[in-house]
């Protein structure tokens, strides 16, 4: 039974909703804005529109999402387990593109 629970552990931690995703890395303020954000349908995965706060988000995933007057187009290079610093957010994706 153990080894199921450490599989499922496992596999938890390769995917992230994307309203917790947005938070933890700093596109949003709190997780209720990221939510909205992504409800609103503003946020694009892989050039999908994302309409619901509990899609799943794995390494290698492109992000589109308006951040003001600008959109940032970025790839997720790892899922952080919480919320930190901006320098350890920042570490976990890569800028794309940025503009409008």
């Amino acid at each position: 039974m153990s080894g199921k629970k450490s599989e499922q552990a496992l596999a938890a931690q390769l995917v992230l909703r994307i309203d917790k995703l947005l938070w933890f890395l700093h596109f949003a303020h709190n997780r209720v804005m990221a939510r909205k954000l992504a409800e609103k349908g503003h946020v694009r995965m892989n050039g999908r529109r994302i309409e619901r706060g509990h899609v799943k988000v794995r390494q290698g995933d492109i992000l589109t999402i308006p951040q003001g007057r600008d959109v940032h187009v970025v790839r997720i290079l790892s899922l952080p387990e919480r919320r930190g610093s901006a320098a350890l957010a920042q570490s976990c994706y890569e800028i794309l593109q940025t503009g409008n």
